[in-house]
């Protein structure tokens, strides 16, 4: 749950909060977080959020040292999973990073932090806030010119997926001008222990320009994701529509909810008059945190789990990380490393 003092809320962070409801109310996807519930009070605002107790892939990966191969592709198909669909709705992450990156307790990932993105009208719908984390930041995002939001998006997941089977970043700097540069010239070196189907996806995702970049459907097709198999739907869901309506065919579990729904109170009539992407409908959220319950893989078990990862950090072949993928102690965190004139709610 997040607790949030609204009296200490400035007009910036209030419109990126505003964004971020917006944006979970319209998603409903097993790799994108759930937004349950908002309780709106005088002086405090409650987000009532799906529960990711597996930690973040930044820390985890701190800690645990870089993802096996298998497991970076189980883990990447499902980050990708949830970039397909909300760009299938139009939204625009714009702030994919590994600290974004959560993990329920049993491996399912769930992306998270939707304070900078953006619906769009169609996918050439172009863009002027430069947001989201440097390290991550196309190239473009540096030009102070209005970009495309599917690349940037795109961009940002091959240094996701770069930093999974390495365990550092791409582009790794001690200042801001210099890690800059890196990202306009696009100079980085994969390290020969990445397997090539892996290390071309990389090179086809990382292109400095946009138009050459991969589209996420070259993603999905491509050799290294070949034998992973996508459990997930990619299009869109109406989130408006009865889930437990009597005159579909229901699951055995959905008749229970239902049951138990009746139960407590909640009528047919309760239910069809509380959409589910009304997060201030008790009603309507009570079916959905009943309805919804996420599906992972079924090879993603605590045990599994356990072997996911290569080695320690000090076992790692491409040494040590900090926050922002460099050596410790040498580059400001992510959080102080925000682009400049980013926080302009008013403006896409």
């Amino acid at each position: 749950m997040k607790i949030l003092d609204k009296t200490r809320l400035d007009s910036t962070a209030q419109g990126l909060l505003h964004r971020e409801i917006r944006s979970l109310e319209t998603l409903q996807h097993p790799n994108v977080v759930r937004l349950f519930e908002v309780v709106d009070m005088p002086s405090r605002l409650y987000l009532v959020m799906e529960y990711a107790g597996g930690g973040d892939l930044s820390n985890r990966i701190h800690v645990e040292g870089r993802m096996c191969d298998h497991f970076a592709k189980i883990t990447f198909a499902q980050i990708l999973a949830a970039v397909k669909y909300m760009h299938s709705l139009n939204i625009i992450h714009r702030d994919l990073k590994a600290e974004n990156v959560l993990f329920t307790l049993s491996g399912c990932v769930k992306v998270a932090d939707l304070g900078f993105s953006v619906r769009v009208s169609n996918r050439n719908h172009l863009l002027d806030t430069q947001c989201g984390s440097p390290p991550y930041a196309a190239p473009e995002l540096f030009q102070d010119e209005p970009y495309l939001g599917p690349p940037v998006d795109v961009w940002a997941m091959g240094v996701l997926l770069f930093f999974m089977v390495t365990g550092t970043m791409p582009f790794r700097a001690e200042t801001m001008g210099k890690l800059k540069r890196c990202i306009l010239d696009g100079s980085y070196t994969i390290p020969p222990l990445v397997p090539a189907p892996c290390q071309r996806l990389i090179k086809g995702v990382l292109k400095p320009r946009p138009l050459e970049r991969y589209v996420l459907d070259q993603m999905l097709g491509c050799e290294w994701l070949l034998p992973v198999e996508f459990p997930w739907r990619f299009g869109t869901a109406d989130r408006d529509s009865p889930v437990l309506d009597v005159d579909n065919n229901v699951a055995d579990e959905e008749t229970e909810i239902r049951s138990a729904m009746d139960a407590l109170g909640f009528t047919e009539e309760h239910r069809r008059n509380n959409t589910l992407s009304d997060s201030r409908s008790p009603v309507g959220q009570c079916t959905a945190s009943c309805c919804t319950a996420p599906r992972c893989p079924a090879e993603l078990t605590p045990s599994l789990w356990s072997g996911a990862w290569c080695g320690t950090p000090n076992e790692r072949a491409c040494g040590p990380i900090g926050d922002s993928g460099t050596p410790p102690n040498s580059a400001p965190s992510h959080e102080q490393w925000q682009i400049p004139h980013t926080l302009n709610p008013g403006s896409p």
